[in-house]
């Protein structure tokens, strides 16, 4: 890697942590590098990218576990189902060609900007943690998110903020909190899966990680 790519790979996923941690949809800026800057195939990109995702995960969900931000007690159901169904998007993921996946991303970042911006202010709301979800909505609701986190990760954060704010009417914050951990302990088997297809690049990976880390951090202290 030329000092270039160093930089705009480590800089460019400590934005993605921070966006990651903050909200979602920071794999739009590590894909994109590491499809368009470094030249990676769709797939490896997609594998390789979860290193960053983890390392973010794991320094986020810490900082958000000692400022008493994240309640996994209540998000039990939630963790589970979610886990189950990126189990099974990642083994749908590993059998998409390289333009099937280009396809799927360029799709989504276009109606990932329309879930954002419309009615920006339902976002912010208090926490109602006597809400109780439906099974027959939460299970198909959270399997769903599951498979598309597995299965592409970019955008998952958001359609996550979504399901939980807006529909189990967690705060924001902790929203957040669930949502970096679950992503962290669910990428745990999708790193497994992708290395055992081949599709990581841990050298580049790696490097990425590092500034997802510090992003994972700086965001979760920031939001506490």
């Amino acid at each position: 890697m030329s000092l270039f790519e160093l930089s705009i790979t480590i800089v460019g996923g400590l934005f993605a942590g921070i966006l990651n941690t903050l909200a979602g949809n920071g794999s739009a800026i590590t894909l994109s590098i590491l499809t368009e800057v470094l030249g990676l195939p769709a797939n490896l990109a997609n594998g390789t990218n979860r290193l960053g995702v983890f390392a973010q995960g794991f320094t986020g969900s810490l900082t958000f576990y000692k400022h008493g931000k994240l309640n996994i007690g209540r998000s039990k159901r939630i963790i589970v189902l979610v886990t189950i169904g990126a189990i099974v998007g990642v083994l749908v993921a590993v059998w998409v060609s390289n333009e099937q996946f280009k396809s799927v991303f360029r799709f989504l970042m276009l109606a990932m900007l329309i879930v954002i911006l419309v009615k920006p202010k339902r976002w912010l709301q208090e926490s109602n943690p006597d809400k109780e979800l439906s099974p027959f909505l939460s299970v198909p609701l959270f399997l769903a998110l599951g498979f598309y986190g597995g299965f592409i990760q970019m955008g998952m954060g958001v359609f996550f903020l979504a399901a939980t704010v807006l529909v189990a009417r967690y705060s924001i914050i902790e929203a957040n909190a669930v949502k970096i951990f679950v992503v962290m302990l669910y990428t745990i088997f999708v790193i497994a899966i992708f290395q055992w297809k081949g599709l990581i690049d841990w050298k580049i990976g790696l490097i990425l990680a590092v500034g997802q880390a510090i992003g994972g951090w700086l965001a979760a202290t920031f939001a506490s």
